[in-house]
């Protein structure tokens, strides 16, 4: 039992690029990729609800697709590019989906919204011009307890117009403002292969551990 509970204590280092920076964090076999982002980065935009990966609050980017980093062991995430809220806009700068969730009226408490527009970038960065049923399919692993999903569908419609409207050289989903720290209040308010042991969830996520 002894020895059980020391392989569980022993720590080892990950590298990641997180937002757009390396970072190495120390951690436990157990610990997952949420824990790391909450605990270790201090990336509290990333909200856990379910731990079980049922509700979608979790959702990160990684390695280009949307993840329940609470179904992600963090050693999984070892090499990997990771963003999250953070790392996509800021109070000066939103990202198109963040205001286009705005001028929407997509956002209720906002607790289920920045996993909402995780997965939303997710697919728009494979995906630029989704219809209405793709936009569903893709969000039906994030749940929201406040209201229906018409206006968080009719979000991403005008997020997709927003883009296509940029400079090319703008358009870009995939790139990052590599911000730290809290990041976005929801009241102002994802490409390499994800590692092996993630097996696709039927919503079209991918993380469980």
């Amino acid at each position: 039992m002894n020895n059980d509970n020391s392989m569980q204590n022993l720590k080892m280092t990950i590298h990641m690029q997180l937002n757009g920076r390396p970072r190495s964090f120390a951690v436990t076999q157990h610990m997952t990729l949420l824990d790391v982002l909450r605990d270790l980065a201090g990336l509290q935009g990333t909200k856990r609800g379910c731990d079980y990966g049922e509700c979608g609050a979790c959702t990160v980017i990684l390695n280009g697709r949307a993840v329940n980093s609470c179904c992600v062991f963090a050693v999984q995430a070892d090499g990997g590019i990771v963003e999250t809220i953070e790392g996509i806009g800021s109070e000066g700068h939103l990202h198109p989906i963040q205001r286009a969730f705005i001028d929407a009226g997509a956002i209720q408490c906002g607790f289920c919204t920045p996993g909402m527009i995780m997965t939303a970038k997710a697919l728009l960065d494979r995906n630029p011009h989704p219809t209405r049923q793709e936009i569903r399919m893709a969000l039906s692993g994030n749940l929201c307890r406040c209201t229906g999903y018409v206006k968080i569908e009719e979000a991403v419609e005008l997020a997709v117009k927003a883009i296509s409207r940029l400079p090319e050289q703008k358009a870009s989903l995939s790139e990052t403002d590599a911000v730290s720290g809290e990041g976005m209040s929801h009241d102002a308010v994802g490409k390499a292969g994800v590692p092996a042991g993630i097996p696709a969830v039927a919503d079209g996520k991918e993380g469980q551990a």
